[in-house]
């Protein structure tokens, strides 16, 4: 078995760490945020076409994300490293389906998904390794499937570490990221940038692709 790489190990450990309290933060955390709903309906629309594949939430964490997509008519299932969250996951939402992987070396076939949502779960990754991720997320979404990323924004600034208060983070320019996901064969259909609100410290970015 390949040892899991020490980022992700790190990652995961911290995670499992806070999971009960990172859980009862973000429950109920979409209800005050109209916007990234919006993206969210959005994303939802564009894969409840007749035919199209389910969809996977990666790096689902507590499975809110993962419920609320359900709730909006989208056949979904939750994939995360963090064992302890899986756990809650599996606890709080027991009619959805989660599993316990990287998003990085997923085991499903070429082009089962009709859409990948990957939530600010690429924010801990080293830039560096963010291609290959979603080279991985372009693998296994169909033709016409299509991809939802959010995360926190730059700002005009260059991609930068900061102190997230689980494990170190990174923002990103809206334009680096899209094109970095274009590379990796996804088209932008649409993006959305927010202001933070109260509580929040930086502007948050939602990209919504497309597989062609």
């Amino acid at each position: 078995m390949t040892a899991t790489p020490d980022h992700l190990a790190a990652t995961a450990d911290a995670y499992d760490g806070i999971a009960v309290l990172y859980e009862e933060l973000v429950r109920d955390s979409l209800d005050a945020l109209p916007l990234d709903r919006a993206m969210l309906a959005a994303f939802a629309d564009s894969v409840r076409a007749p035919g199209a594949g389910p969809v996977a939430e990666l790096g689902c964490g507590p499975g809110y994300l993962t419920a609320h997509l359900r709730d909006l008519g989208v056949d979904v299932f939750g994939v995360d490293l963090s064992p302890v969250m899986v756990r809650l996951a599996r606890t709080a939402y027991p009619e959805l389906r989660f599993e316990l992987a990287s998003m990085d070396a997923l085991d499903l076939p070429d082009g089962e998904l009709g859409g990948v949502v990957s939530w600010y779960s690429l924010i801990h990754l080293p830039p560096r390794e963010v291609p290959a991720y979603l080279a991985e997320f372009h693998r296994i979404t169909a033709p016409g499937g299509h991809l939802l990323l959010g995360f926190f924004e730059s700002e005009g600034g260059p991609v930068a570490p900061f102190d997230h208060k689980v494990v170190t983070a990174y923002r990103w320019p809206v334009d680096r990221l899209a094109g970095l996901a274009h590379a990796a064969g996804f088209t932008e259909v649409g993006r959305m940038l927010r202001e933070p609100q109260e509580g929040e410290r930086f502007r948050r970015g939602h990209l919504l692709m497309r597989k062609e």
